[in-house]
């Protein structure tokens, strides 16, 4: 089954007791049991939901995976792959990610004695001078948020494989639809659903997919134990959402291709961070992961200005100030005062993250209109 197909059908089956189409909701806490412990494979919907079953065998489909996991948020399926590690164990990380991932590194998971290495990993042999006896974990994001670095999977998974590491890949930023870690050597691959998979900005939600049984069941227990799952309106919603995931991702893809061009070319743009340009620098490691190069786009204004990038996103009127990305409608932000304000200023700096930098989520409106927005604003 190709991935357009797998985004309407795959994993799912008519529901059994009437024939929907769609999986039901089923919002119930608890399920009827004919003698104790004799039920129809529900018992509490911590543990399980019809509804997020579904929804849990869907993402498995798109990601090429056998076992997929719903969880309340992003962090929280970060969170769980963190309960992996143990006191003493080492982390490496990309120097260039989510704020939030920063916050839940260094100041929940380091103060259980797990250490972490940030470091560049756009040359992936980078990573193997960082690995030691207690490496239990290597960290991607690719593309990186916000800067779109690419980062090589198949490298970082040879690296990992030759130490006995496990490999998570966060592919928030390019979705299922773009690249599948899993095929590429990643052990787990995370998603944000808040964002592209959702991808109607009305839900929170994380995923997490992997091929292993035995990595499964350990993820699993700590879902259920932990308890930091999603609801069964939130599933329903997400699984409305993966059905347009395609067709979303192509318009996605057609705007930020447009998007990024028109500020290559305008003269009061100094950067533009969009990994579909030949002059990126792993431009030709993108082409080969990712089937197009998504709508995410960052760049900064000419002076450094602060209060200039300040005043372009304020004045945006089509693409809307907003945390969060991957809606159908566009978004703006500034990552030094909004997603990466919980990292230390001269580490968001280190890796690019200026006070002018701006990010945007283009969305699939006319492109007409976004290009003539960011005229305007930038113009003001």
């Amino acid at each position: 089954m190709k991935f357009n197909t797998k985004t309407i059908h795959g994993g799912q089956e008519p529901d059994k007791a009437y024939g929907a189409v769609m999986p039901p909701i089923y919002q119930t806490s608890t399920y009827a049991q004919t003698t104790p412990g004799g039920h129809k494979g529900y018992e509490y919907s911590r543990t399980h939901n019809p509804t997020r079953t579904a929804l849990e065998k869907s993402f498995a489909s798109i990601e090429n995976g056998n076992y997929g996991l719903a969880f309340g948020s992003g962090l929280a399926a970060i969170d769980a792959i963190m309960k992996l590690l143990q006191p003493g164990d080492e982390v490496i990380s990309t120097s260039d990610l989510y704020g939030g991932t920063y916050r839940l590194f260094t100041k929940i998971f380091e103060g259980f004695g797990i250490k972490f290495h940030f470091i560049g990993m756009q040359n992936a042999a980078n990573i193997e001078s960082y690995v030691n006896e207690n490496t239990k974990l290597i960290w991607v994001e690719t593309p990186t948020n916000p800067m779109m670095n690419i980062i090589d999977i198949e490298a970082s998974s040879a690296v990992a494989k030759k130490h006995n590491i496990m490999l998570a890949v966060d592919n928030t930023f390019a979705t299922p639809y773009l690249q599948r870690p899993l095929d590429l050597g990643a052990d787990i691959v995370m998603h944000s659903a808040t964002k592209y998979i959702g991808g109607h900005s009305d839900l929170v939600m994380g995923a997490l997919v992997v091929k292993d049984k035995k990595l499964a069941d350990k993820l699993y227990f700590i879902q259920n134990a932990s308890g930091a799952i999603c609801g069964p309106m939130d599933s329903f919603l997400a699984l409305r959402g993966i059905k347009t995931l395609h067709v979303r991702m192509q318009r996605h893809c057609e705007n930020g291709k447009a998007v990024a061009e028109y500020l290559a070319q305008h003269p009061a743009v100094e950067n533009v961070y969009w990994p579909g340009f030949e002059s990126h620098p792993n431009h030709e490691i993108a082409k080969k992961q990712m089937d197009d190069f998504g709508g995410m786009i960052s760049f900064t204004t000419k002076g450094n200005d602060y209060e200039k990038s300040i005043k372009i996103v304020e004045n945006l009127k089509v693409f809307v100030l907003a945390e969060s990305l991957g809606g159908v409608e566009s978004l703006a932000g500034h990552p030094a005062s909004m997603t990466h304000a919980s990292i230390p200023k001269s580490a968001r700096e280190k890796t690019g993250v200026v006070d002018s930098l701006i990010r945007l989520s283009v969305g699939i409106e006319d492109i007409d209109d976004l290009i003539a927005d960011l005229a305007q604003a930038i113009a003001t």
